[in-house]
């Protein structure tokens, strides 16, 4: 078998490991939606009179930045420590598919999520609250959602290196996000947010993330979004899993 046949059969393992997993597929999926759902039913959709668009523009590419962690980050991360701790990487590395292969084949499904989530939930803000991706903001979102895949897929990989076990994997990696949605403009938006908050938003990945998303929905901006900086720090978080991940990443169990 060549490579590219390599790569695609390691592809089509790991899309049919999510699919089988019951756990996975309710994070990556259902979840989002479900937050999609109670967030723009509490606070209805109405107009918002500071930008002059609809509560729903807000949520929907925030909802959107959480779906790629999911499907990227924390998928990632719990999958390969699972197998990891219980061998299969080991067995892995006893036979000829090359590294790059397994991890390649890593990332391209959790593109292909990316791929599928995004379809899913813009489809659902489209036709469910009136939301659409403007049409000059096409090239931007795409960039935006590959530069985002590829970041938080080494940063996936480099957490790794300090989950202990696969039972401690999804403290961990629930851990590390679950603060910063709230100061990352994901679920609430952090105009007003005590400065602190506002400068830990800044630091990290996820609030680049979700404000480049959210100008490719902004029906207000002027031509062609395109937010090089917010790109720039999701590329450095990116490049910094990859140094991490090369550095510290193991193949055999820690336990």
């Amino acid at each position: 078998m060549t490579r590219l046949g390599q790569l695609r059969s390691e592809t089509r393992f790991n899309l049919l490991g999510f699919r089988r997993s019951p756990a996975a597929t309710f994070f990556t999926v259902v979840l989002p939606i479900i937050f999609l759902v109670i967030f723009t039913s509490i606070f209805g959709n109405e107009i918002i009179s500071s930008t002059g668009a609809r509560v729903a523009t807000v949520y929907v590419p925030g909802i959107l930045a959480l779906a790629l962690v999911s499907a990227n980050f924390m998928n990632a991360a719990i999958v390969t420590v699972i197998r990891r701790e219980s061998g299969v990487l080991k067995a892995m590395r006893a036979t000829p598919l090359p590294p790059w292969v397994y991890v390649g084949g890593q990332v391209a499904a959790s593109l292909v999520l990316t791929v599928f989530m995004t379809a899913l939930v813009i489809g659902i803000g489209w036709l469910g609250y009136s939301v659409e991706v403007q049409p000059g903001a096409v090239p931007s979102l795409l960039i935006t959602l590959g530069v985002g895949a590829a970041a938080f897929s080494a940063l996936g990989l480099a957490i790794t290196c300090v989950c202990p076990s696969e039972q401690a994997a999804p403290a961990i990696t629930n851990m590390c996000v679950l603060p910063l949605y709230f100061v990352s403009d994901v679920f609430i938006p952090s105009d007003g947010a005590p400065r602190w908050m506002t400068l830990i938003g800044d630091v990290f990945p996820i609030k680049h993330l979700a404000v480049a998303l959210g100008r490719t929905f902004d029906p207000f901006s002027e031509g062609v979004p395109m937010p090089a900086w917010h790109w720039l720090v999701l590329g450095v978080w990116g490049v910094f899993g990859v140094l991490v991940t090369v550095r510290f990443f193991r193949w055999t169990p820690r336990n």
